[in-house]
């Protein structure tokens, strides 16, 4: 076993390291989110908590972890009787995100179950980790169905697995940490709100603290175990400070003062529900007991909300989490006078509040420039355009060293409309992609259709069809009894039918003719709400945007639809429509992502007027780039945009050319009684916008 990388040699991080050293005091405050970039030493320092873990009391023997003071009466190896037990370092065991459902729940031998009747289990990770650490490295990628798994059991603190009448239940109370870089996506709500605390972290901008990093970290790569051995005092100092902490945890009072403090401040920022009141006093406590007090101080209140308030308050997957530092502080103000006064535990104005920006300030350093240098201005028309936003030609006002601003032809970026609920749009036919909430695929999860011979282990038995499989040569196998003599030949794997995540490719035009802001706001307003949509049927997005006299991939596809925004928010508009190159360029991504990721089908979503300008014969070379859409079946919507009395209904001929549909902004709302849209047909069969008013009502014209 390789030698961990040392708790205490972590460099900075200081928020990071308090809140892993909270859940090691008080398991109960429920655990960690770590979001960050790459390279911050997330996994190395959750890695590095292990070691500090005291040890746990064990059943000797027992595969699910019993406490030999309490053990489970329900514990599959059970029953125990209480004795003296063994004890073994805290576990930490690591759910990858690709693993199976038996794989972290654990399996039943089916064959066995059905031909004896014995409940012959295999204990999966989260047996593994009870009274330990599970760890999830990217926890934003994990599957649909193993966060649903994870949710139960942090929820009950126990695991169930049933399949077909057999059922076994064990104890899996466990401390969650994950880690995750926000560029690759953002977690599902119920998942987010079931982690304690949070915190973000960003590598350091001082060269003196980088070249610590970079000195340790190849000091231990020389010599691992020297390198342990050289920050042990440090380590057994941190684990006897959590061990006194934990015995000193059950006599911290908690005083109606500072339960004021902390019902107030979950109720001024607006958090949902009454989760965040309890992890913040469970919080509080464990900052008292680690600082070696028995009472609760307003500094250990206000700790606790940053650390356990920030994720707690977003509203959409775009919102960043964060907290005013500045309201939080006039709360506590408030509130903070009916504190206990019994000497030791006021916590009244006088109580000096620590420092935000030193250690454990609940907030990541904000290194670097100031963003821009703007000033703080905010203005919408204000902000300078990112790299991946600025034109392809050449400006005439980047001449002469001045600063390129909006000139003939291209206007600087509008805000987006307020984004709102649009219907389905899926993807035809039954596809075999990575689980999600769009199109109709094959999938472990969902309804069962049929059955087939299991390829390879056997996850979900179809108990009819291996019934029917094995009735015909009971005299045969000699049955004598009631029991059915079953064989592993018998044995049919369930077919199920579920939804899958797709590639949605977001075609923009961004020329001149949807240049008027009124109308540019309104669409990216459009595109952020199917962005929105995306994000809640765990779909990947990508972006690509035409204008002036080229295309160009302003975000390759990706798990991150925020990033998409982000994108979206800064686009330019102006120039010429070069159509044809936005969708060869649009073609050209599918064609490389479907190298990458050939199970994964596509959605195209062009947003245009249709109009086609610039090069010779550009509408007929639209269609010719269309018509590539259309041979390789892709399922595509095009947004019409047009606008005014007078309308030529080119959105609805290119749809006819990609083999799609076309809506106009006002059917793809989710609440318009008109356009009704239930497939987007991928075919070669196009309908124009006529066709899908008032069409089919099927799942798809649900709303999002």
């Amino acid at each position: 076993m390789s030698t961990p990388f040392p708790f205490t040699a972590v460099v900075g991080q200081d928020d990071l390291r308090l809140a892993l050293l909270l859940n090691a005091v008080s398991p109960a405050v429920g655990g960690v989110l770590v979001r960050g970039e790459k390279g911050t030493a997330k996994s190395t320092a959750v890695r590095a908590l292990s070691a500090l873990m005291p040890q746990v009391d064990v059943v000797a023997g027992c595969r699910f972890s019993c406490a030999p003071d309490a053990p489970d009466p329900a514990c599959p190896d059970g029953p125990h009787e209480v004795g003296p037990g063994v004890s073994r370092p805290a576990r930490m065991v690591e759910l990858p995100v690709g693993a199976s459902e038996d794989r972290l729940v654990g399996a039943l031998d089916i064959e066995r179950a059905l031909a004896e009747g014995v409940k012959a289990f295999e204990p999966g990770l989260l047996a593994d980790a009870h009274r330990g650490i599970l760890y999830v490295d990217e926890v934003n990628l994990l599957h649909d169905h193993l966060v649903d798994l994870l949710l139960d059991a942090a929820a009950m603190g126990a695991s169930y697995v049933e399949r077909e009448g057999v059922s076994v239940r064990h104890a899996a109370r466990f401390l969650l940490v994950g880690t995750m870089n926000p560029e690759e996506g953002e977690l599902r709500p119920q998942l987010l709100d079931r982690f304690g605390l949070t915190v973000e972290v960003a590598a350091s901008r001082e060269p003196d603290q980088r070249v610590e990093v970079v000195r340790r970290r190849l000091a231990y790569d020389d010599d691992p175990e020297g390198f342990a051995t050289r920050w042990a005092d440090e380590e057994s100092a941190v684990r006897a400070r959590i061990v006194a902490a934990r015995e000193l945890l059950p006599s911290v009072r908690l005083g109606d003062g500072a339960l004021r403090q902390i019902a107030a401040t979950c109720a001024a920022f607006e958090v949902d529900g009454m989760r965040a009141d309890i992890v913040m006093a469970r919080t509080a406590t464990a900052l008292a007991a680690s600082a070696g007090r028995t009472v609760v101080l307003a500094e250990d209140v206000r700790q606790a909300a940053l650390l356990a308030l920030p994720h707690r308050r977003r509203r959409n997957p775009f919102d960043a989490p964060g907290l005013d530092e500045d309201k939080l502080d006039e709360t506590l103000e408030e509130f903070g006078g009916g504190n206990d006064s019994d000497g030791s535990g006021d916590s009244g104005d006088d109580e000096p509040d620590p420092d935000p920006d030193g250690p454990g300030g609940g907030r990541p350093p904000q290194d670097g420039p100031d963003d821009g240098g703007d000033g703080g201005d905010g203005g919408e028309d204000s902000g300078e355009v990112p790299a991946q936003g600025r034109p392809s030609e050449p400006s005439e006002s980047s001449e002469n060293g001045r600063a390129p601003s909006p000139g003939a032809g291209e206007q600087s970026p509008v805000r987006a409309a307020e984004p709102f609920r649009t219907k389905v749009l899926s993807v035809p036919g039954l596809g075999e992609g990575a689980a999600g909430r769009r199109s109709r695929a094959r999938t472990e999860h969902g309804r069962t259709t049929g059955a087939r011979r299991p390829r390879g282990a056997l996850t979900k038995l179809h108990l009819a069809a291996t019934v029917q499989a094995a009735a015909p040569h009971q005299r045969a196998r000699g049955r004598s009894g009631p029991g059915l003599v079953v064989r592993r030949d018998d044995l049919r794997q369930a077919t199920r039918e579920g939804r899958e995540g797709n590639l949605v490719l977001f075609v923009v035009d961004a020329s001149g003719s949807m240049a008027a802001r009124q109308r540019m706001s309104a669409v990216k307003g459009a595109v952020l709400s199917l962005l929105l949509d995306a994000y809640q049927r765990r779909d990947k997005v990508g972006l690509v945007t035409f204008r002036g006299s080229a295309a160009e991939v302003a975000l390759p596809p990706t798990s991150s639809v925020d990033a998409a925004a982000v994108r979206l928010e800064s686009l330019p508009t102006g120039g010429r429509t070069p159509l044809a190159a936005g969708l060869l360029r649009a073609h050209d991504v599918l064609r490389v992502e479907r190298l990458r990721d050939p199970a994964r089908r596509a959605l195209v979503v062009l947003v245009t007027d249709g109009r086609a300008t610039g090069g010779p014969e550009p509408v007929a070379l639209a269609g010719r780039a269309a018509r590539l859409f259309a041979a390789e079946g892709v399922a595509s919507v095009v947004v019409d945009c047009e606008s005014g009395p007078v309308r030529l209904g080119l959105a609805g001929q290119l749809a006819g050319e990609l083999g799609g549909t076309a809506v106009t902004l006002d059917e793809l709302r989710a609440d318009s009684i008109a356009g009704l849209v239930r497939d987007v047909r991928g075919d070669g069969r196009g309908s124009s916008r006529s066709d899908i008013k008032g069409a089919g009502r099927g799942d798809s014209g649900r709303a999002a």
